[in-house]
């Protein structure tokens, strides 16, 4: 059984590839560089086939995630998989099926909340062996994730892609705002908004009207500075943190997706609630995660397979042996040793970290989602007191309060922070333990969070091992991690998108795959 699974046509798009229960490949179409909104992404498609050593004609089911882009995508479909079955799958469905079936949960409660979806922007479903049954449902405009972002512009960051800026601008503000947010979104229970606070006229800043503004106690958008600028995004966290604890209710086991589920605080807010004894967030949650969903969905309710599909490490995307990287390093001209064994290369990495240098890390296959696992990372050393600087000033060029993550082993992850499980994915945020509060006061979000990415041996025997080596050099089996991408490009997916963001960038050192360069 061939399953191809597509999802997020319409911005995100994605494709992934299930075979005989077992999940072998998955990427996003923008970080093949190729984006094409509304389209099927082919691409996509071509490099999960090319992965999973299949051809199109070999597919038994496609399934489609909704909205679809327009034009004829089902001839289209028919044309590329003349063999295979098509099914279009609601978008929320597709969000539920990605985090229910990826969790090992028996039953739960599955909650998707994301901006639009496809009109339905928000429900909750009761999933119990292959079955997911809806139990409450939300609509647009009645959406939290749309006020995030409403709130995204007034605070002069960009809708539908820097609500992350947002969130931990809100770490360092007071959410003195939040009751009067709750009264916009209709009070206690599910989101019903007051509309009489937007103005349909203004189209920049959100769209609020003077009621809105006379709420804050500011006469517009302007007057949002400073102090106050701060608590409006504390205030938004908050509220919508509140507003999704009662959506979810109580039980046993919650699943979340949807793009409130990128949201890491969110997730904290969730696990530390007590309302639910597990949380399971699906890590890929937003537009792109339903074509996991698609996949998920056609084997259990399609095919009628009972056996779970294992989530594993969330490295689907391509990656590239020695020759393709050698071609690509001698095709640009570029001096390069190569490190003979994994031991010299683990080596290597951690003097150069030692010695204070940024490093560049790429191994292995390409991360699904937003977020570096270790495979397609830049790294630098906890020991680095100008860490923070040289990664978020000279290197990635963003705002300070835009915190990197912190690799850990599991094995070390209790003795230094208080991890949920998400923190497997850095889905969550946790926290570090007082005797490690000032060791890693750069990467401290507010008060004593920080986001820790807990590294299992057998998710990423690489990436833990070179951990490991850390600690028996300086005590400390801590790397701090962020994303290998630059000027808000996609993660790097090949060597010579690699390449270029090296040269591009303020980064000392690079490993590609067994590759080493530096300037």
């Amino acid at each position: 059984m061939l399953i191809v699974g597509m999802g997020g046509l319409l911005r995100d798009a994605a494709a992934a590839v299930l075979r005989d229960g077992k999940l072998v490949a998955a990427v996003e179409q923008d970080k093949l560089r190729h984006r094409r909104p509304g389209a099927l992404p082919l691409e996509a498609v071509r490099a999960c086939l090319d992965m999973a050593g299949a051809t199109a004609e070999e597919v038994d089911c496609i399934v489609l995630a909704r909205p679809l882009g327009v034009g004829h995508l089902h001839l289209e479909v028919k044309a590329l998989f003349p063999k295979g079955r098509l099914r279009v799958l609601d978008h929320h469905l597709a969000h539920a099926a990605s985090a229910y079936f990826f969790s090992d949960f028996d039953q739960a409660t599955v909650l998707t909340l994301d901006r639009t979806g496809d009109l339905r922007c928000g429900a909750r479903w009761h999933a119990e062996g292959n079955d997911l049954r809806l139990e409450e449902e939300l609509y647009t405009p009645d959406s939290p994730a749309e006020f995030y972002g409403r709130i995204t512009e007034l605070l002069g960051f960009r809708a539908r892609s820097e609500e992350h800026k947002v969130q931990w601008l809100s770490a360092a503000g007071e959410p003195v705002y939040a009751a009067f947010f709750r009264e916009v979104m209709g009070g206690k229970g599910w989101p019903n908004f007051d509309r009489s606070f937007f103005d349909a006229n203004r189209n920049t800043a959100g769209g609020f009207s003077e009621k809105f503004y006379g709420g804050l106690g500011v006469d517009g958008p302007a007057a949002l500075t400073g102090e106050k600028r701060l608590n409006v995004a504390a205030s938004v966290q908050r509220a919508v943190e509140q507003i999704v604890l009662e959506m979810a209710g109580k039980g046993d086991n919650l699943c979340v997706a949807g793009g409130i589920g990128l949201n890491a605080l969110v997730v904290a807010a969730l696990e530390g609630s007590g309302q639910y004894r597990r949380v399971f967030v699906q890590p890929a949650a937003g537009n792109a995660g339903t074509a996991l969903g698609a996949v998920l969905w056609g084997w259990h309710r399609v095919a009628g397979c009972d056996q779970r599909v294992a989530l594993g490490n969330l490295c689907y995307g391509p990656a590239y042996d020695r020759e393709e990287i050698k071609k690509v390093v001698e095709n640009c001209k570029l001096r390069f040793r190569y490190l003979l064994t994994t031991g010299e290369l683990i080596e290597t990495a951690v003097a150069k970290l030692a010695e204070g240098q940024i490093v560049a890390w790429f191994q292995g296959r390409m991360e699904f989602g937003p977020r570096a696992l270790g495979n397609r990372s830049i790294l630098a050393s906890p020991m680095n007191p100008y860490s923070t600087e040289n990664l978020n000033v000279y290197i990635k060029h963003r705002e300070p309060f835009r915190k990197f993550a912190a690799s850990v082993p599991a094995e070390a992850a209790g003795e230094f922070f208080e991890c949920g499980e998400n923190a497997r994915f850095l889905a969550t945020v946790s926290r570090v333990r007082p005797a490690y509060r000032e060791r890693f006061e750069a990467a401290l979000l507010g008060g004593d969070w920080v986001r820790v990415h807990v590294v299992h041996r057998e998710d990423n025997p690489l990436y833990w091992e070179l951990l490991q080596a850390a600690g028996r050099q300086n005590g400390l089996p801590v790397l701090y991690n962020t994303s290998f991408n630059l000027f808000g490009e996609p993660l790097v997916c090949d060597p010579r998108d690699a390449v270029r963001s090296f040269f591009s960038s303020g980064i000392d050192a690079m490993f590609v795959g067994n590759f080493f360069m530096e300037k």
